[in-house]
């Protein structure tokens, strides 16, 4: 199942609205939800998170459209018939982040739900999806432009492994025990990238019978370097979403002659493109709040410390944020937060800044600073997972701190003694209102979102 879902849940705490009789407000998974005053301590419903999209028969059974009736007066609901997302709002000076509605919403499905229930699809009936914009007569000729589909069936890169999905925080505070050890880091808003030291596809060895059945032959692998995003592997760096992947190509020649054989560095790619244009989209900060524009002005530019036009600062920068080795067999390991820095630290490139290190008992979360100093400690709360979360909350809001000059997208919290990756992010509301914005006033959907959209369900795509 897809991690972009809706949850079946039951209210558990409220509150009245500070600046509207005829609403309060709801706190599910720690984010507060503008409901109306028919919803009640105990009732179950679904919670849908902002960033998804709501199925145009799921909206058209529960009213949720816009529409007018037979004198052009408006009537229905609020969401846009196209888009149906579900974006962060404030509504009279309070927060709301997603949508509560009754279970009795679900009852055209006929299905058997209960309270924990993750759901995208029940009896076959779609109910919502990953919000990604798509632009009539413009995204598609585009993807058809820089992606193609492989020819041929073998892999050209077998142990080029794609990076695990970081689920979101507030959903899996259950997977924190006592006993772990946590590190937090700053989540960036670029583009991811990945390059890896491993076999290669070269050519095809065919025999006189491989040619008289016109089969392809033997594969001929040979230790290469090769780059992709998180989703797709280049053929070239020519042709993307961006124009040109060129922005690309100085980070794979930076870990060039300096990866071990079955090394993979995963980092994001920040700033600008070569062209000068920003890498993610500019937001407008008008709508986020007065506060928040004289804090940062009336536009975001994520640009960490970048510039466009500047010849003391560079126009792109990567930063790595997790590595492993593969070995010939296609055996994983990931390695620690401290040896990737380390490994870093030799190749001359940069990490995700760190906020801070923890250590969780059963008295509660003990934090340390990047140096090991402890600096902090919070009390056990209901569980480790809500402890967890108030410690995250305490560093992924601000101002960024590599360039300062836009607010942070916000935080991946990592269990670094697990064996495998494991990690969640969180990000802060204010971000998420200027995300919503965005994709609003889309001209083309974000480059990685447009790709996961291509490869769902699809063969291996190179760009």
């Amino acid at each position: 199942m897809s991690q972009h879902v809706g949850y079946i849940v039951k209210i558990e705490h409220l509150r009245p609205h500070t600046n509207a009789d005829r609403l309060q407000i709801a706190t599910i998974f720690g984010n507060d939800v503008i409901v109306d005053l028919n919803v009640a301590i105990g009732d179950i419903g679904v919670y849908f998170p902002s960033d998804l999209q709501l199925s145009k028969e799921f909206c058209e059974r529960n009213d949720l459209v816009r529409r007018k009736d037979e004198n052009g007066n408006p009537c229905g609901g609020y969401l846009d018939p196209d888009k149906r997302n579900i974006r962060p709002i404030k509504l009279r000076g309070e927060k709301s982040d997603g949508l509560y509605l009754p279970i009795k919403c679900l009852e055209y499905t006929q299905g058997r739900l209960k309270i924990g229930d993750r759901i995208d699809v029940v009896n076959g009936h779609e109910i919502c999806c990953k919000y990604i914009p798509v632009i009539k007569n413009k995204t598609s000729s585009k993807t058809k432009k820089c992606n193609k589909v492989r020819k041929h069936t073998a892999p050209v890169a077998p142990l080029f492994i794609e990076h695990a999905d970081t689920e979101q925080l507030n959903y899996n505070l259950d997977a924190f025990k006592a006993g772990d050890q946590i590190e937090i880091t700053l989540k960036m808003h670029g583009t991811s990238n990945r390059v890896a030291y491993v076999p290669v596809l070269k050519k095809f060895k065919r025999t006189l019978f491989d040619r008289i059945l016109g089969r392809e032959g033997k594969p001929i692998y040979e230790y290469d370097y090769i780059s992709g995003t998180r989703r797709t592997v280049f053929d070239s760096f020519d042709g993307s979403f961006y124009g040109s992947n060129a922005f690309r190509k100085q980070f794979e020649d930076r870990l060039r002659g300096k990866l071990y054989k079955g090394e993979e560095v995963y980092f994001e790619i920040v700033g600008f493109t070569d062209a000068g244009t920003p890498i993610m989209p500019i937001g407008d900060n008008n709508k986020v709040g007065k506060d928040f524009v004289k804090q940062y002005g009336e536009k975001t530019v994520f640009s960490y410390g970048c510039a466009p036009n500047d010849k003391d600062l560079p126009q792109s920068e990567m930063y790595v944020y997790s590595m492993t080795m593969t070995n010939e067999e296609g055996n994983v390991v990931e390695y620690s937060p401290d040896f990737m820095r380390y490994r870093c630290e030799q190749m001359g490139v940069k990490c995700v800044p760190v906020f801070a290190k923890a250590t969780i008992d059963c008295e509660g979360v003990h934090i340390y600073a990047p140096d090991n100093e402890l600096y902090g400690f919070v009390h056990e709360t209901d569980n480790v997972g809500d402890t967890v979360k108030l410690v995250a909350e305490k560093y992924y809001d601000g101002p960024d701190p590599i360039g300062k000059t836009h607010v942070r997208e916000g935080v991946v919290v990592r269990i670094i003694n697990r064996p495998k990756f494991c990690a969640y992010k969180t990000k802060n509301f204010s971000f998420k209102v200027i995300e919503g914005i965005i994709k609003d006033s889309a001209q083309e959907p974000d480059i990685e979102e447009a790709q996961e959209l291509l490869t769902e369900n699809k063969e291996e795509i190179n760009v």
